[in-house]
């Protein structure tokens, strides 16, 4: 009997482990650049700061989600990218610095990225999304649930965001979609 009750403890245990080490793989914009040579998918980035509250929130409540780490696993690359950070970009041949980076500054307000204003970040948290060849999709800005986060990543995955042309299609989408994720 006590055997029977340990191993049910054990099973609960590494149920309930597996359940919270879920988590998203991230890796360098480059890295899921070249990784889509190899098999094609989309790219999910993370334009984050590091001063940025509700980016810290994103962190926590929603990339921890393991029904978010579990489709942004499969049906993409994810990237975390700091817009006021150092790291040189190379992107579609061109090459992204932050010229004016205080290392001083480096957990406060800092100068924003080349790249963060390339890819049209004003706000913080945003989203980007890129298609399967790496070509700029959209920005989403804001921290997002994940019910919230669920419909954009649907949205782009299945590439329905193609067949939208106004802001009623977009409204119809968001009416008549079912969220799956658990909050």
């Amino acid at each position: 009997m006590m055997k029977k009750i340990i191993l049910g403890l054990i099973a609960v245990f590494a149920l309930s482990w597996t359940a919270m080490a879920q988590e998203i793989n991230w890796v360098t914009l480059e890295e899921a650049l070249e990784l889509q040579k190899k098999e094609p998918k989309k790219i999910f980035m993370d334009v984050y700061t590091n001063w940025c509250g509700p980016c810290k929130m994103l962190d926590k409540n929603t990339f921890q989600n393991a029904d978010v780490a579990a489709f942004v696993n499969e049906h993409y690359y994810a990237v975390k990218f700091n817009a006021e950070g150092n790291d040189e970009v190379t992107y579609k041949d061109q090459i992204f610095k932050n010229p004016n980076y205080d290392p001083a500054k480096s957990n406060r307000r800092n100068s924003a990225h080349e790249f963060s204003r390339f890819l049209r970040v004003q706000a913080y948290p945003t989203m980007v999304f890129f298609d399967e060849e790496g070509g700029f999709i959209s920005p989403i800005s804001g921290y997002l649930k994940p019910q919230q986060l669920e419909l954009y990543l649907k949205l782009f995955q299945s590439d329905k965001h193609k067949e939208m042309t106004s802001q009623e299609q977009f409204n119809e989408y968001y009416k008549s979609f079912n969220p799956t994720f658990k909050e």
